[in-house]
C-alpha cells in the first residue's frame, strides 16, 4: 500500500506539471534571453535559466507534457498489439502459439534505442519515431504477459464450462480471459510507461527524440554536457526530473501488482 501511494504522488506531480503546463508556465520555455544566461536558483526563475536564458522550470513543465504524451501513445501501441496476439498464443493449437512467440522473441532481441535509432535514420528523427519505436520494442512484454495470463485462465474451470457450453473462442477471450488477466496487464503498463519515460529521455539525448524547440528532458540533459563541471545545476535538475518520473512509475506498478494480486495482498 505504502509504494502505490508513494508511486501515485509522484506520477500525480508528474502529470500535474504537464497539465498545468498547458495554461501556465512561469516563462516563455523556448524564449532566447542572453541577457539572463545561467542564472542560479533566484526568486523569478526557480530552478535558474539555461546557456541560453531559458527558464528550466518552464522546460521542466513542458518537458512533462512530451514525456508522458510518448509514454501514453507508446504503451498504448503496444498493449493494442501485444495482448491480443498473447492471448491468441494461449488460446490457440500449440503449434500456433509457439510460432507466435518465437516471433514475438525476435522481436524481443531489438532493444528499443537501437530499434528507434534505426527507425530515426530511416524515417527521420522525431516524436512521432520515437513513439512507435519504443511501442514496438514493448510489444513482447504485453505478449508475453498476456500468454502467461491466458494458459492459467483456460485451465479455470468456468472456461471448461463455458467451453462445454460451446462458447466460441472470441466470446471466452472477451468475457473471461481479457477480464482476468486486466490486472497484469495494467501492472505491465505502468512499468512500460517508466522504461519508455527512460528509452525517450536517451533518444533526446543522442539527438533521435523529440525535435527542437521543444522541450524535453533528455535534450535538456545533452545540451548541459559542456557545462557540466561549472554548471552542474543543468544536469542536476533534468536528471532529477526523469528520476522522479520512472521512480514513481516503478513504485505505482509494484503497488498495484500487491494490490490487485490476492496472494499478495493477503500477505500485506
Amino acid at each position: 500500500m505504502r509504494n502505490l501511494v508513494l508511486g501515485a504522488v509522484l506520477v500525480g506531480l508528474v502529470v500535474l506539471a504537464a497539465l498545468l503546463s498547458f495554461a501556465w508556465t512561469p516563462f516563455d520555455p523556448v524564449k532566447v534571453d542572453a541577457t539572463h544566461r545561467l542564472l542560479g536558483f533566484t526568486g523569478s526563475h526557480w530552478f535558474g535559466t539555461d546557456k541560453f536564458g531559458r527558464d528550466l522550470l518552464s522546460q521542466l513543465m513542458v518537458g512533462a507534457r512530451t514525456t508522458l504524451y510518448v509514454g501514453v501513445v507508446a504503451v498504448g501501441i503496444a498493449a493494442v498489439i501485444g495482448t491480443p496476439l498473447g492471448i491468441l498464443a494461449g488460446m490457440s493449437p500449440r503449434w500456433l502459439g509457439e510460432f507466435v512467440m518465437r516471433v514475438n522473441d525476435l522481436v524481443l532481441a531489438f532493444p528499443a534505442l537501437l530499434l528507434a535509432i534505426m527507425f530515426g535514420a530511416v524515417f527521420g528523427a522525431d516524436t512521432l519515431t520515437a513513439m512507435v519505436a519504443i511501442g514496438i520494442a514493448t510489444i513482447p512484454s504485453f505478449a508475453r504477459i498476456a500468454r502467461s495470463g491466458t494458459l492459467q485462465v483456460m485451465s479455470t474451470e468456468f472456461v471448461l464450462a463455458a467451453r462445454a457450453g460451446g462458447r466460441s473462442r472470441l466470446n471466452i477471450a472477451l468475457r473471461h480471459v481479457l477480464p482476468n488477466i486486466s490486472g497484469l496487464l495494467i501492472v505491465q503498463a505502468s512499468v512500460s510507461f517508466a522504461i519508455a519515460v527512460l528509452a525517450e529521455a536517451a533518444l533526446s539525448f543522442l539527438g533521435f527524440g523529440t525535435r527542437p524547440p521543444t522541450p524535453s528532458w533528455g535534450r535538456m540533459l545533452q545540451e548541459s554536457q559542456e557545462l557540466l563541471t561549472v554548471q552542474p545545476r543543468l544536469a542536476l535538475v533534468p536528471g532529477i526530473a526523469i528520476a522522479v518520473a520512472v521512480l514513481g512509475f516503478n513504485l505505482l506498478g509494484d503497488g498495484l501488482r500487491d494490490r490487485l494480486d490476492p496472494r499478495l495482498a493477503a500477505r500485506v
